[in-house]
């Protein structure tokens, strides 16, 4: 299938609208077979999609990626005004699970059931009515083996709260999911059983958080500022993504636990009257295969991705930092995404509210 003056015209709005950011990997003229335009956060994860996946898309295929380096609310923020406008700047978007639930109406739905290499290659329950998995990781504790040594480090959210035996500065995220992300761990630390957090006691959650806020000394807005942070010294201990906790444990100044690890997932998902839909849902097919690129690039953004060979292939010494490892994924706690989406307002508000108060 050639390009169509569609493809091209909407290939030429990003362009525009998006100026340097979009990154076009050249193909011979003769191999085209039209693009497939990709929105992700850029630096680490995108250049390793690029090295691991598109690269190899691209030449499996002859479909050129156009890779736009973008933040999820900009992203949102675009995608929702080219449904209204007619005019969708992006084939394939990252969504969080609630952004799944709150922007379905804009979402291409997923035959899953269809999709053979999905099935073939994926990890199970890893296709979704509107999107495909494609990271997993989750908000991890982190602190500093200086100022918790082993033998006397934390081991849950409890000890985030105990300053008086685990003393020190905190961070904690202002940023991404934060307005649930917090809330849902300060009831872990007040008691309530991960199988009852939700619907949220979000009054109960805000109590207990009022009697760490004190001693936060740095709200982080990025992975990393997570990073400068910790190393910095600003913080003893924080609520980090495990992509970010990772390589702060791999240097020996840090650890961390998966223990209350809120699951954190990174999804593909594709928009409704995108400019090259057919090639979306190829990319989605493509992307779960190939165990061998999935382990490597993995590796690099330390957070697990959608293969299910994938894990078989990892180190034991690895195993620890993979959060898809049996003894680590049955840690995480899983959100009710359909509670957050219909709520998020409301917890949004109320965060700006405390953070800012």
């Amino acid at each position: 299938m050639g390009i169509s003056r569609r493809s091209v015209l909407a290939g030429a709005a990003v362009m525009a609208m998006a100026g340097p950011a979009i990154v076009g990997l050249a193909m011979p003229a003769a191999a085209q077979k039209g693009d497939v335009i990709i929105a992700t956060t850029g630096g680490l994860m995108e250049k390793s999609l690029q090295e691991h996946f598109y690269k190899r898309f691209e030449a499996e295929t002859g479909i050129r990626v156009r890779s736009v380096p973008i933040e999820l609310p900009d992203q949102w923020a675009r995608a929702v005004a080219g449904s209204r406008s007619g005019n969708v700047p992006f084939d394939i978007v990252t969504a969080t699970p609630p952004d799944m639930v709150q922007r379905k109406d804009i979402l291409e739905p997923l035959d899953c059931a269809g999709m053979e290499s999905v099935k073939a290659n994926g990890l199970p329950n890893s296709c979704f009515p509107n999107g495909l998995m494609r990271t997993a990781g989750g908000m991890t504790l982190v602190w500093s083996t200086k100022a918790f040594p082993a033998g006397k480090e934390p081991k849950s959210w409890a000890d985030f709260f105990d300053v008086k035996n685990f003393p020190g500065p905190r961070a904690l995220p202002d940023t991404g999911d934060r307005e649930w992300w917090v809330p849902t761990m300060a009831l872990i630390a007040d008691g309530v059983p991960v199988d009852k957090l939700f619907p949220l006691d979000v009054d109960r959650a805000y109590k207990k958080l009022d009697t760490i806020k004190p001693h936060v000394a740095a709200w982080w807005k990025s992975g990393d500022n997570i990073m400068q942070i910790m190393r910095g010294g600003d913080a003893v201990m924080t609520m980090a993504y495990s992509s970010r906790s990772v390589p702060l444990a791999k240097s020996g100044d840090f650890n961390f636990t998966w223990n209350g690890a809120i699951r954190d997932v990174g999804n593909w998902a594709v928009l409704k009257n995108g400019p090259n839909t057919k090639n979306a849902i190829a990319f989605l097919e493509f992307f779960v295969k190939g165990p061998a690129e999935h382990v490597p690039f993995s590796a690099k953004v330390s957070f697990d991705s959608n293969n299910r060979e994938a894990a078989s292939m990892i180190p034991a010494e690895e195993r620890r930092f993979r959060p898809s490892w049996p003894d680590n994924w049955s840690q995480l706690v899983i959100a009710d995404y359909e509670w957050i989406a219909a709520n998020r307002d409301q917890l949004r508000e109320r965060w700006t509210t405390w953070v800012t108060k």
